[in-house]
């Protein structure tokens, strides 16, 4: 099974690198990361780099795409390029999946018109826009997209991929091999839960992150 994991420079590095993580010891697997151009692709904040081999113009075809989000999402629901080759490559897919705004991509390109989906909570409603339905649960699955929530979402959502892919019990063998077994130590990681101040304070930075990036 050939996993494409597309990446960009502003992407969110566990946006893409927790599902790599479950998808990758999916038995039979062969993970390739593709971006706009072969190079180095940078976080958001330039902190963490990845050294990509290969171009999207490259990739014709795949069993799975994971498109991960990041700031720069804003910018990329505008590329053509890069909603032309999402479009291109989605009929090869037994999977089309995102997590956090990578969804927005998804749903700039038409894939997700209307399908239900999640992204981000913080731009959930957003999927309106490009006629998805918006659903708040950790993981969206509607045909064959896989849509998660924000950022630590994708681990669960490259865990339940495992499982359809290769059955539970591999899945499970993997959880525990990952040790993934969350206990936060608060319980502020759902908007419904969080304290108003804090849900306020948050949207008020991710929206000076956006205008910092130009978005």
């Amino acid at each position: 099974m050939n996993f494409v994991f597309f990446v960009f420079d502003g992407f969110d590095a566990l946006d893409v690198v927790g599902p790599y993580e479950a998808l990758v010891r999916v038995p039979g697997s062969r993970a390739t990361f593709a971006a706009p151009e072969r190079g180095i692709v940078r976080t958001e904040n330039s902190a963490l780099n990845l050294s990509v081999d290969t171009a999207i113009d490259e990739i014709a075809g795949c069993d799975l795409l994971l498109v991960p989000g990041g700031f720069a999402t804003r910018k990329l629901e505008r590329d053509q390029r890069v909603l032309a080759w999402l479009r291109a490559i989605d009929p090869t897919t037994r999977i089309t999946a995102s997590v956090c705004t990578g969804a927005m991509l998804l749903a700039a390109a038409g894939l997700l018109r209307g399908r239900r989906a999640n992204t981000h909570w913080a731009v959930r409603q957003r999927l309106l826009d490009y006629g998805a339905v918006p659903v708040a649960e950790r993981v969206v699955r509607d045909g064959k997209y896989a849509t998660a929530a924000g950022v630590s979402a994708g681990i669960d959502l490259g865990l339940a991929l495992a499982a359809e892919l290769a059955g539970r019990r591999v899945a499970e063998a993997i959880q525990l091999g990952l040790e993934y077994d969350p206990d936060p130590p608060f319980d502020s990681g759902d908007p419904v839960r969080a304290p108003a101040a804090l849900r306020l304070a948050v949207l008020a930075f991710l929206r000076m992150r956006e205008m910092q990036c130009g978005v």
